[in-house]
This record gives structure tokens, C-alpha cells and sequence, in this order.
């Protein structure tokens, strides 16, 4: 039996989706169902010193192992209707490899803290050309934060040592398939990258001498929806995948999660309640919604993501939850229920605005905007507010964020968006989705499914295989709107009162204050 664009209704993809929090595997069709899902949580990090995120490699490998092995052994589904395999990761989670592929370090994750040192490019007179520009203190943020250049700094006995320097996903691609091969819709983070081209920038660009490491040490890359490999004998016997299928090219997670959502075009914006908070778009020009921070990568070949991030953003929850809220996470254990239940309960009688209560979720400081001297902030106290009002000011106080990035979006771009689809942890609480339809002023469209990132890496496979003839075919076939949540008038009107005469005017009023907070504490550091 045939769908309406051809596919085989009894075909099935293997989608990997390895997160911060947990690897999920799941099997999911050409109508974009999903069959079976496994899901394996991880420990995100360990810390061996303050602010240091670290995990092994072989843990993710060991745990992907596991997963693929419960799904294929529970799934009532045919091994042999599986089509392909594919996979997307969690981005910028860098790993050391030696020539016999073994990993010479723990992986240095995203969330960790540590900073390089400046080094001794650029000289003088690149500085005050920098300078000049207002580009100098990007320019080093993006140095210090480049993971390759604390290792070379601090453990060169390592970098000397390493082979290979790769993605998680390239690590994890090289396991299943045997190749040091990535997809460049996975090359996020800081290495001598051309986001233009989406290639290996070339020997003239000054990445290089921002992260100074030879050509070799890095992958060959493939776009999505091309082969990265075929599953190896080897890989095979410990993951339980059929040996010989394609391993086909995804994204990074937040890449799928765009794609998994439908968004094709600037006119729709997605905005991910994740760990890292994000709201992007889909363009086929190259356009910095920031000076110097380039587009990302898209899902969809020769593409890009438009993105502006609240780099705590849904971690804010969590942060909440575990100071605050271990009363609330206590009862939902105990009624087996999620924890955004329960709170959502607790904050369904709360008026839009919180009473006052205004939030700048900049618990992390940015490179632009905000600047690095940037802080959270938590205005408007009363004797009336309760930790119910604080939860709800966070809520407000990320959708806030980024409707200010989607304003910022939309001016850089030229083109208004129109609909907003939400994906990621968040979106599964109904009062966050509401918050967003009446900030935003406009639907807030929930997926069908919340495993967008697997479906988004499904749908690179996909077009991979030839399943569906191309993207446009394939997002139409396997994506589609859920619950649909309408601004209300009322709720709708406080908060534009609020963000355009309160909200909007905060960080340019409080960055004096944190530049000061950070000139007397020495936090956060001066790079």
C-alpha cells in the first residue's frame, strides 16, 4: 500500500535523537506517525571542577547502544521495513579522538562554563580595527569559548595526541559507520567553519587563527539528506541495527526541531522551549540577525536558522523546580503525573503580568545581545506575590525574550512573521502556550507530536531515501498542526502594555547596574 505521495505506508525510519537530558530511538513512517519510541535518560554532565560540563563518549555510545537495542527488540514492526537509519544530537558537545577512533578526554559539553585564553591573535592593529567596529569583544568571547582552544592551551599533551576533533554527532557517526564523516547541518560551534558556504572555511579566513588546528584533524561533511555510511558489522552487533543500512544526514537537534515543526519559510517562526530557549526561521539568504553571529545551519540543504537564543531559557523551569518546587515535583510523583502539571495548576489563577512581577531571563550572559556583562532580573515585588507568581514571571519573561528576538528577526529579514509554531519541553505546558499566543499576539500552533527534532531528522531521511521526491513534499506529508492556542483580548493587551513600556526598556536601563555588579564581584569574569 502507497500514501498519496507515493511512499510505502509499511516503510519505517530509525530516528536517533541523542538530547542533553536523555537518547531517545523511535520509529517513525512517511505520514510522520511515530510507532515505537524508546526513551533512555542520561546524566547530562558531570563536573570535576566549578562551571566544567563534561561526559564520556563512550557513555553516549553505550546508552545509544542500549536504546536501539530495547526498540528493535520490543517493535512489533519488521526489521526489514526499516529503510534507514539517521540521527541528531545535541550541538557544539566537542570530542578528542586518537587514531583508533578512542576518545583521549571526556567530551567537552555545551553547558560548560571554562574559557580559553584570548591568545596572541589579533595583533595591535587587527584589535583596534575591531575596535573600531564594536567587533573586538565578539571576537574574543568567540576565542575563549572555543573548546579546542582550552585544550590546546591546558592539555597540549591531548591535542597533540588527538586524530580526530569531532561533533558528538561525528563521534557517533563514526561508530556506527566506520567513516569520520559529518553532516554540516550538525557544524555548530566554534571552529574554522564558513557559515556562508556551510564548508571547512578556507585557508585565508581568519577562523583559523581563531582556532588554530590542522585541516585534517577535522571530518568530511555531507549535507542533509545525503549518506553519511552503512551500518557496519561491528556496529550492528552492539546496537542491533541491521547491518548494511544507510545511515542517512539530519541536523543538530535544534535544526530537526525547526524542520519537525514545519517551518519552511521567515514567515513562520519556531520557537523551541528548551534547555536553551530559542525562536528561528528558515531562509535561503544568508542574514545575521546579529552582527557577527552567523545563521545556523538549516535541516534542509543550503539553508540557514535565523536564531536568537535565551541561553537558560526552559532551565529556568527546572531551576525553579528544584529550589522552589520540590513540594509540587513531590506530588506529581506521587499522582505519576509530570511535574508542568501540577504547575500549571498552580498558576492557571494568576492574571496575565503576574501582578507586576517582571522577569529578564538572562540568567547566562550573551556576546552581543545581551552583552557579557549581563544578568537576570526580577522586578516588581509585593507582599502579594507568591512562588506561583515567580513560576508564571518566568514563562512570561522568556516568551518576552523572544518576541523581542522575533521583532529583531523580522526587521533583519524584511519579512513579518505570521505564525509561531512551538516545540521542545515547554511546549507540553498549556498555560506556557498560552502565554506565548496572547505575548506574541498571535496563534500559537503546538505540533503534533513533541518529538519534533526526531521527526525533523526523519524527514532528512526521508528525502534521503526517496520516500518523498523533496522537502516541500516531505514537511507536508509528515508534519501538521495539533492544538491551536488563540491570543486573548484581554490577556493580550496587559502584556503588550507591559513589554512595550516596561519589558522593552529594562536592559538598557540595568546595564549600567550590571556592568557595576561586575566590576565590583569580578562575575561574570572579564575575558
Amino acid at each position: 500500500m502507497r500514501t498519496k505521495s507515493g511512499a510505502k505506508s509499511s516503510e519505517y525510519i530509525l530516528a536517533i535523537d541523542v538530547g542533553t537530558q536523555s537518547i531517545r530511538a523511535i520509529l517513525i513512517d512517511p505520514r510522520g506517525n511515530l510507532h515505537d519510541i524508546v526513551k533512555t535518560p542520561i546524566e547530562p554532565y558531570f563536573s570535576e571542577q566549578p562551571g566544567w560540563a563534561e561526559q564520556h563518549p563512550d557513555y553516549y555510545w553505550k546508552t545509544l547502544c542500549l536504546t536501539c537495542k530495547k526498540i528493535l527488540a520490543s517493535t512489533k514492526i519488521p526489521k526489514n521495513t526499516i529503510r534507514g537509519v539517521t540521527m541528531t544530537t545535541q550541538r557544539d558537545t566537542m570530542v578528542n579522538v586518537d587514531r583508533n577512533g578512542k576518545p583521549l578526554r571526556p567530551a567537552i559539553v555545551w553547558l560548560d562554563q571554562r574559557r580559553a585564553g584570548k591568545g596572541r591573535w589579533p595583533n595591535p592593529l587587527m584589535k583596534a580595527a575591531l575596535r573600531a567596529i564594536n567587533l573586538l569583544e565578539a571576537v574574543e568571547y568567540t576565542i575563549t569559548e572555543s573548546e579546542s582552544n582550552w585544550i590546546r592551551e591546558n592539555q597540549p599533551e591531548i591535542w597533540d595526541k588527538t586524530h580526530k576533533f569531532l561533533f558528538l554527532s561525528g563521534f557517533l557517526s563514526h561508530r556506527l559507520v566506520g567513516e569520520y564523516v559529518d553532516s554540516t547541518g550538525c557544524t555548530v560551534g566554534f571552529i574554522p567553519f564558513d557559515y556562508k558556504t556551510q564548508t571547512w572555511a578556507k585557508k585565508s579566513d581568519m577562523k583559523w587563527k581563531m582556532f588554530p588546528m590542522d585541516p585534517s584533524i577535522l571530518p568530511a561533511l555531507v549535507k542533509p539528506s545525503e549518506t553519511l555510511g552503512y551500518i557496519t558489522k561491528k556496529a550492528s552487533s552492539e546496537t542491533g541495527i541491521p547491518a548494511g543500512l544507510p545511515l542517512i544526514a539530519a541536523a543538530a537537534d535544534k535544526a530537526c526541531e525547526v524542520l519537525g515543526s514545519g517551518c519552511m519559510s521567515p514567515e513562520i517562526a519556531c520557537i523551541s522551549y528548551g534547555t536553551t530557549a530559542t525562536v528561528e526561521t528558515t531562509n535561503t539568504k544568508y542574514i545575521e540577525i546579529v552582527p557577527f553571529i552567523p545563521p545556523y545551519p538549516s535541516a534542509v540543504p543550503g539553508a540557514y536558522n535565523t536564531e536568537v537564543m535565551i541561553y537558560r531559557g526552559f532551565w529556568l523551569v527546572s531551576w525553579f523546580r528544584r529550589e522552589f518546587g520540590m513540594r509540587e515535583e513531590l506530588i506529581a510523583r506521587k499522582k505519576k503525573i509530570s511535574p508542568e502539571q501540577i504547575f500549571d495548576k498552580l498558576i492557571a489563577e494568576i492574571p496575565p503580568g503576574s501582578m507586576g512581577l517582571m522577569l529578564q531571563p538572562y540568567w547566562s550572559p550573551g556576546v552581543k545581545i545581551p552583552g557579557p556583562e549581563a544578568k537576570g532580573a526580577v522586578i516588581g515585588f509585593g507582599d502579594v506575590h507568591t512562588r506561583a507568581h515567580i513560576y508564571r514571571s518566568i514563562l512570561e519573561g522568556l516568551a518576552y525574550a523572544l518576541k523581542e528576538g522575533a521583532m529583531r528577526t523580522e526587521k533583519r529579514n524584511g519579512v513579518k512573521i505570521e505564525r509561531v509554531r512551538v516545540s521542545g519541553g515547554g511546549s507540553q505546558s498549556a498555560v506556557a502556550m498560552q502565554i506565548t499566543a496572547d505575548i506574541f499576539d498571535m496563534p500559537a500552533e503546538r505540533p503534533h507530536t513533541y518529538e519534533t527534532s526526531a521527526l525533523g531528522a526523519a524527514i532528512d531521511a526521508a528525502v534521503g531515501l526517496g520516500i518523498h521526491p523533496d522537502f516541500p513534499a516531505a514537511v507536508k506529508a509528515m508534519t501538521r498542526i495539533g492544538k491551536v492556542f488563540e491570543p486573548v483580548p484581554q490577556n493580550r493587551d496587559i502584556y503588550r502594555e507591559l513589554f512595550e513600556r516596561v519589558y522593552l526598556k529594562l536592559y538598557d536601563r540595568l546595564k549600567p547596574l550590571y556592568e557595576d555588579i561586575r566590576d565590583i564581584t569580578g562575575y561574570p569574569p572579564q575575558r
